[in-house]
């Protein structure tokens, strides 16, 4: 219903409910105003026993909405899970947080990094706190030492040198996080407790790119495929060709991971990258693409 209709409907039930009665009705929630409005204006144009009846209805369920907001207002308020919890980013995006080190807070230690949302904005000293927090360490780490060990030398493929990759973790709707304080510095807690696990998967690409794939992942119609082990792609004398291999290479030192995919925007600038743990179901698609990516 339209704000314009909305106004008009306020107007009838004003002459015919009291003014005061009106305000309160337009002071509710639209999903609470829109049904109770609706309802009184069949209630006062409908003289059939029907359009009366569903005009209560209308009104009933109207009501019940804004119960339920009472409730979840209430629950908000009164739950000690949610002090000072705030939910960023949109619900239908792919968020990224990029570990870089670790820091020590509530007595043990968790990756610290920055917070990449879907519109490419970045949250610095990103903190990510409770489940993943080991398993994401762990993979940094990996992903540090395999850099130390093959950074600069020759991809034996496309004979290119290897370039550094950095492992991200992407998290599919809205991100629970809180400002907190440590020896003086603000921090933004990530609660990876409050997110489904489902909705959490780990990748890895080079270092450059973690910021393009977010910018890709969030595009409608991009697509993930793997690369056959033939695949052309890993020839190419460029970074693409190097990243694609090196994903490959590193998959074997690293527990759980998997190498050789491609990321498809429809630019068709292709991304090339591997997945790593968690591997969340509701990134299934990312972490075990279901194309094979071959050149026309």
């Amino acid at each position: 219903m339209t704000d314009l209709k909305i106004y008009y409907r306020i107007e009838r039930i004003e002459r015919s409910v009291g003014d005061i009665l009106s305000r309160i009705i337009t002071s509710l929630p639209y999903s609470a105003r829109t049904p109770i409005l609706t309802g009184l204006y069949m209630i006062n144009t409908h003289k059939g026993r029907k359009g009366k009846l569903l005009g209560y209805t209308l009104i009933g369920v109207g009501a019940a909405a804004f119960g339920l907001f009472l409730l979840s207002g209430i629950y908000g308020l009164l739950s000690p899970n949610n002090e000072n919890i705030h939910y960023i980013g949109s619900p239908d995006g792919y968020h990224a947080f990029v570990p870089h080190d670790t820091i020590s807070y509530d007595g043990h230690t968790d990756p610290k990094g920055d917070l990449i949302l879907d519109n490419g904005n970045v949250i610095h000293n990103a903190i990510w706190d409770g489940r993943y927090s080991d398993t994401i360490i762990n993979n940094h780490n990996q992903i540090v030492k395999l850099n130390n060990d093959f950074v600069g030398k020759i991809d034996p493929v496309n004979n290119q040198r290897y370039v550094p990759l950095h492992d991200f973790y992407v998290i599919k709707g809205q991100v629970p996080i809180k400002q907190i304080t440590i020896d003086g510095q603000t921090y933004y807690l990530i609660d990876a407790n409050k997110i489904n696990p489902a909705n959490i998967a780990g990748f890895y690409t080079y270092k450059e790119w973690v910021n393009n794939f977010v910018a890709a992942i969030n595009t409608p119609g991009t697509y993930a495929a793997g690369l056959p082990g033939n695949s052309p792609v890993f020839k190419w004398t460029n970074t693409t060709g190097t990243v694609a291999y090196q994903t490959m290479v590193y998959q074997d030192y690293i527990r759980g991971a998997a190498g050789g995919d491609v990321l498809i925007p429809p630019t068709g600038m292709i991304i090339p990258y591997g997945s790593i743990r968690p591997l969340g179901s509701a990134l299934f698609n990312f972490t075990t693409p279901q194309y094979t990516y071959n050149l026309s």
